[in-house]
């Protein structure tokens, strides 16, 4: 028998064993991970876009960033000794020029936007083609304007009715996780908003009303507010379709059954498109390409196929969320003119509430990453919390209409099932929850971002975190309004709109 023969035969008999396998077992021996490589570069262009913004937007030590911001369980640090850090560019680089197949990964700040992480192929020599938002920042001086315009903040006594100690309780356990939760959540800063006034104020060692982290997915109530403006003015249509050139490209796009999804449907996250996020491929086909090393956020939302009807099904997929950010963004530059699209964000909302501290991200392309890419503090996030407490008013001034302040805390059709938890852009006290008011609504944000809108109570609370293991232990932000609450004289609780099409009309 021929040696060619022999391996014939093993190779037939290894492929008959494997046939007789149930298909499960079959699943199970092709485990092998075919995107190795590419996990591996977007980990380097994650960790480059962290230190990056670590160092150069929220001022920490490049200790403070290894110690918490790098602290997380879905991906390994990489070792410093292949982290460069050029001051003068104020860029990072991770990774070695020989380390291997997997080039190295930059990222660079960038004016006005916070860091921008680079493609794999590009190199210093294109950082000038990078996008920057050369904006004035607002007039005055935000430590001599009253807040919540400005940072000068009344030192007064408690308003009558308010528990210093079951305040101080709550503070407690909001920043003792060991205690009260698990060690793995770590409050960096809690702030809580009665009346328009800041009634307390707490940071963990080494932070302060200054400094600022990224916001994770609370970036998306803050997209939604700026994509409502627009609909307010007539700009946007909340159930028309979205009007996209959809990849890939069709010959015939009128077939294209993705034609039919509305802004409605991707505010609610029930585009039915595909699960990619959700489905585990975040960092090879996902948002986690655009996040971390250099894709388009926008192909990428794009590219997902129609699964289900639009409208009918839950599914949580930060590219529901870019495709809107898309819709705003074809709404603005209509004229051609992008910067206005650039200068939007400011203009339109930050600078008119005092978010001075707040820079959102985009991607090398100059696409606004408002899924998740957004670096704020606490106080720019409860005077964001204010304005939804306010109706859609801030100082006096209508920024966005009540009926859009309605829209976003009414629970999304497709969630009446599963308990009423999601608006658009916005989480609801879930229906099986009894001991917070209902009319309570929330942003969310990756390890515990959370902003806290009580309306019943005249409340906001914000919590900032670096929770490191957010997924099998996260904070919650309904256990912590609960202990808040036990602060404040029990008040008649509101309750949320019904899930009917009629309340969720702007």
């Amino acid at each position: 028998m021929t040696a060619r023969s022999t391996i014939l035969r093993t190779l037939l008999a290894c492929a008959a064993a494997l046939a007789v396998l149930p298909a499960a077992a079959q699943r199970d021996a092709a485990r092998f991970d075919y995107h190795q490589p590419t996990r591996q570069l977007v980990q380097r262009g994650m960790q480059a876009l962290m230190i990056c913004n670590g160092l150069f937007v929220s001022n920490r030590s490049l200790d403070q960033v290894y110690e918490q911001e790098l602290q997380y369980d879905w991906m390994p640090a990489v070792p410093p000794a292949q982290v460069t850090i050029d001051e003068a560019r104020r860029a990072v680089t991770v990774g070695l020029p020989a380390n291997g197949p997997v080039p190295a990964m930059r990222a660079v700040e960038r004016p006005g936007l916070g860091c921008v992480v680079l493609a794999p192929d590009q190199d210093w020599d294109d950082v000038d083609a990078l996008p920057r938002l050369d904006l004035p920042p607002p007039s005055g001086d935000a430590a001599t304007i009253p807040w919540p315009a400005g940072d000068l903040v009344a030192d007064q006594p408690l308003p009558a009715g308010i528990d210093r100690g079951a305040l101080e309780a709550a503070a407690d356990w909001a920043f003792d996780r060991e205690t009260h939760g698990h060690p793995s959540q770590v409050t960096l800063s809690l702030l809580v908003v009665h009346g328009g006034r800041i009634v307390h104020e707490q940071y963990a060692p080494g932070v302060d009303a200054t400094t600022r982290t990224r916001t994770w997915s609370t970036a998306k109530s803050i997209a939604v507010t700026l994509i409502g403006m627009l609909v307010d003015q007539g700009r946007l249509a909340l159930d028309e379709p979205l009007g996209f050139e959809w990849l890939p490209r069709a010959d015939h796009a009128a077939s294209d059954p993705r034609r039919e999804i509305t802004l409605r449907d991707v505010l609610q996250m029930s585009s039915g498109l595909a699960s990619v996020d959700n489905g585990g491929g975040c960092e090879v086909t996902g948002s986690c390409l655009s996040y971390w090393a250099g894709a388009s956020s926008v192909d990428g939302a794009l590219s997902r196929a129609l699964v289900r009807a639009p409208g009918g099904h839950w599914d949580y997929e930060n590219f529901d969320t870019l495709l809107a950010v898309y819709a705003m963004k074809r709404a603005l530059v209509e004229t051609g003119d992008e910067r206005a699209y650039l200068e939007y964000p400011r203009r339109a909302l930050l600078d008119r509430i005092g978010m001075r501290s707040t820079a959102p991200g985009v991607d090398r392309f100059g696409d606004y990453v408002l899924s998740s890419q957004i670096y704020t503090n606490a106080r720019d996030l409860a005077r964001f919390g204010l304005l939804y407490l306010n109706r859609g008013t801030f100082e006096g001034e209508r920024l966005i209409s009540e009926e859009w302040v309605d829209f976003v805390r009414t629970p999304a059709p497709s969630t009446t099932e599963r308990g009423r938890f999601y608006g658009a852009q916005f989480w609801l006290v879930p229906d099986d929850r009894a001991d917070v008011p209902p009319d309570a609504y929330s942003t969310a944000g990756n390890r515990g971002q959370y902003v806290v809108i009580v309306p019943s109570y005249d409340l906001v609370i914000v919590r900032r975190g670096l929770d490191w293991l957010p997924g099998r232990h996260g904070f919650s932000q309904w256990d912590l309004t609960r202990e808040v609450l036990e602060a404040f004289p029990k008040r008649p609780w509101g309750s949320k709109p019904p899930a009917t099409p009629a309340a969720t009309s702007p």
